[in-house]
């Protein structure tokens, strides 16, 4: 597989609490040399992105990375991202509510948060280190129903990343309508075909761009 088509699945990612304004113009200007889908970033940077990097695609967090902001919260955090000009938003779930067997709160604040989001991308992050296999079919249904574009396996924070055996169980229970992000752990040029042979879109990584150019 040539490394240009696999930059163009990655979401080239930096979202470090400790990020200079130098590192994310390095993060930029990488992204835009390798053509990568596009940055994700954190809220913070991205009116400054985008007014020096008019034509970048910029995708941020939305309550990250714990997810258990309120939907209020959420949905103010997502139009402030997009005024700013975030073009594609990943929100976290609240796990509380997965764990408490809420699934019908969460499919409902998925579908407010979608509506919020209007055209732009929604990638909804499930943390599948925290969950079971039955928690995991469950949201795949949540994500589906929303309307929600993508479902993202990680944040990257958690205990674990990106697996290949979630991705198998994605395929089979998400709808047509939704695709898949794998996030956390990818780190190696057979990481990233390994991914996207299984069926991602995008695959979220920090490493990409020094992998593949190495």
């Amino acid at each position: 597989m040539k490394k240009e088509e696999i930059f163009v699945r990655v979401d080239h990612t930096l979202l470090n609490p400790c990020a200079r304004w130098d590192d994310i113009q390095e993060l930029c200007e990488e992204a835009i040399r390798c053509q990568t889908a596009s940055v994700c970033i954190p809220p913070s940077y991205i009116k400054r992105v985008r007014d020096n990097y008019p034509n970048l695609c910029i995708c941020t967090v939305i309550g990250f990375p714990l997810g258990y902001s309120t939907l209020e919260t959420k949905k103010a955090e997502i139009e402030e991202a997009i005024t700013n000009g975030a073009d594609e938003l990943d929100v976290v779930i609240n796990l509380g509510d997965v764990k408490n067997g809420e699934f019908n709160k969460i499919t409902k604040e998925l579908t407010a948060l979608k509506q919020t989001t209007g055209k732009r991308i929604l990638k909804v992050i499930v943390e599948t280190c925290y969950l079971t296999a039955t928690e995991k079919e469950k949201l795949c249904q949540c994500v589906t129903e929303s309307g929600a574009d993508f479902i993202k396996t990680s944040t990257g924070f958690g205990t674990g990343g990106a697996t290949l055996e979630d991705i198998e169980l994605f395929k089979k229970c998400i709808g047509s309508n939704v695709k898949i992000k794998a996030s956390g752990g990818v780190r190696t040029r057979e990481d990233f075909e390994a991914f996207l042979a299984a069926g991602c879109d995008r695959i979220g990584a920090s490493s990409a761009v020094k992998v593949l150019d190495d």
